[in-house]
């Protein structure tokens, strides 16, 4: 196991250094991120995924959600393509997606899975269903209850898991471990990244199945605030429909994600601005480096 201490910390230099892709032509050669999430009491975590993802350079956007949410969020992000999925009596999505949702993921290049659904049980269905349906060179954000499912299934992303990414929060890294995640993030960011052979972002600290790992050092308290993980997770969507490989994307989001934080503190104090702000500041965050 490498030692945590060899986590190279992340910094402009760092990142001029690995640069992004910087595609040319039309929003094609950009990405099609189709989000997947929701349900009808936390409909806006796929709204903040997808916006993310599109201010962090994709070309397109997709969001299938709860058929109860889909006109309001048609409206709400009119960038975006919008399915409404069958959901339960509860206003979760039915794990039994329908052809046309697999259809689209089908000719997606990112799937992010996760925002804001909340039914573990549905979710691993769907998260199944997904992986048997996306193309061979699809990359993948798994969030929230998509980490718990996979937690229930540790092999069910078998050969795709190189160009996935995990975006974890402490509690879901945790069930992920099927222990407490502990004070050292670093090391638990590695042991995921070495079980499931992904790459991690957990808090800052970003790991990847071949041994390297990063630290994010700019992120402050402000960043604890209700919707930011779904920003993050769509940061990283994003930038691997750009092009980016998974570490890298996960390296460039973390700074996005927190310097974004950082250039709101100003006008908000350390702990006064929300998710949707975040997702302004990220396209000039990433611009300026």
């Amino acid at each position: 196991m490498p030692n945590p201490s060899e986590e190279r910390v992340i910094t402009p230099h760092l990142l001029r250094d690995w640069p992004l892709p910087d595609p040319q032509g039309g929003k094609e050669s950009r990405g099609t991120v189709l989000v997947v999430g929701g349900s009808r009491d936390t409909p806006g975590a796929a709204l903040l995924a997808g916006v993310g993802a599109l201010r962090a350079g994709a070309g397109r956007l997709q969001l299938a959600v709860p058929e109860s949410t889909a006109a309001a969020l048609s409206i709400a992000v009119p960038e975006a393509k919008v399915m409404g999925l069958p959901e339960t009596r509860d206003g979760a999505v039915v794990g039994d997606v329908p052809q046309r949702l697999l259809d689209l993921a089908a000719e997606a290049d990112v799937l992010a899975i996760g925002p804001g659904l909340d039914d573990v049980g549905e979710t691993g269905q769907l998260l199944r269903r997904l992986l048997d349906a996306v193309g061979k060179d699809a990359a993948l954000v798994l969030d929230a209850y998509a980490l718990g499912a996979l937690s229930k299934e540790p092999d069910v992303l078998g050969d795709r898991a190189p160009r996935v990414v995990l975006t974890p929060n402490v509690v879901e890294a945790g069930h992920l471990l099927g222990r407490d995640a502990g004070d050292d993030l670093a090391a638990a960011a590695w042991t995921l990244a070495d079980r499931y052979a992904c790459t991690v972002s957990l808090y800052g600290h970003i790991a990847a199945p071949d041994g390297r790992a990063w630290r994010e050092e700019s992120g402050d308290v402000g960043l604890g605030t209700s919707g930011s993980g779904d920003v993050r997770a769509g940061i990283v969507a994003g930038l691997l429909g750009r092009g980016a490989d998974p570490a890298q994307a996960a390296c460039w989001g973390a700074y996005a994600h927190a310097v974004s934080g950082q250039r709101l503190a100003p006008r908000y104090g350390r702990t006064g601005f929300l998710a949707r702000e975040l997702v302004d500041e990220v396209a000039y965050t990433i611009a300026t480096v």
